[in-house]
């Protein structure tokens, strides 16, 4: 991302509807199929500021990864040396089966070759292990926002389901969309930016009751088993198939 992004981000991510709403849905998800203890060790890929790694770090061994220069700095901030990793050239430098779970919210977009991290992903958790996944979905919301964050693409379910289904190793338990009822108001805005001379409404907080009720709507339907024709973010929870 930009370095203004981890600016605007650092603002907004603690009380968010969107960030809050999604790093609370994400630790349900882990908590509902993983039962953690001090030595459950969780990879945060693509951890930006490290807000997520701070909160889960009273349940588990967090490590945090990037490869932005800008989040380093700030995951250095606020963790041991030992516990930032930075991504290289040749992938992710962690030992095969070494992670019980990892987690990567809005990451995989922002990756040319998403395949390869999916097969990261496989090579560093251990059998059995946990894997969820936020995207940013349909195409149809592609605008300045995702060229701002370096998107390469926005994600349908069967697209997503195929990226970790092509290996044979994984069983999904999760897959759905969510913040489906926003989906006409965010499709509205994102088409009408031009009209807009405040900056982007994902740079500010909404009044605290639409904040709230936002928020709710988010992580409730995001737990759903119940398939969602479409939404603005889509959710994976996956295993990794033991051998």
């Amino acid at each position: 991302m930009n370095p203004q992004e981890y600016i605007n981000l650092a603002k907004v991510e603690r009380a968010h509807w969107y960030y809050s709403g999604k790093r609370e849905l994400v630790r349900r998800h882990i908590h509902k199929n993983f039962a953690l203890s001090a030595s459950t060790r969780l990879l945060d890929c693509g951890a930006g500021t490290g807000i997520f790694a701070e909160e889960m770090a009273a349940y588990c061994d967090v490590r945090v990864l990037d490869d932005h220069e800008e989040s380093l700095r700030l995951l250095r901030q606020k963790f041991e040396a030992s516990r930032v990793i930075c991504v290289t050239e040749n992938g992710i430098p962690v030992g095969n089966g070494s992670q019980d779970i990892l987690t990567a919210m809005d990451v995989l977009e922002h990756i040319e070759k998403d395949d390869a991290a999916v097969k990261e992903f496989e090579r560093i958790l251990r059998p059995g292990g946990l894997v969820v996944v936020t995207v940013p979905a349909s195409m149809a919301l592609w605008s300045d926002w995702d060229v701002a964050l370096h998107h390469f693409r926005r994600y349908d379910r069967d697209g997503l389901r195929r990226l970790f289904l092509a290996s044979g190793n994984w069983d999904i338990l999760t897959l759905n969309y969510t913040n489906t009822l926003v989906f006409p108001v965010v499709w509205f805005m994102r088409k009408m930016r031009w009209l807009k001379r405040g900056g982007r409404g994902e740079d500010y907080l909404p009044p605290k009751w639409i904040n709230c009720i936002l928020r709710g709507l988010f992580v409730r339907q995001g737990l759903w088993s119940m398939p969602m024709p479409w939404g603005v973010s889509l959710v994976l929870v996956a295993r990794l198939k033991t051998k």
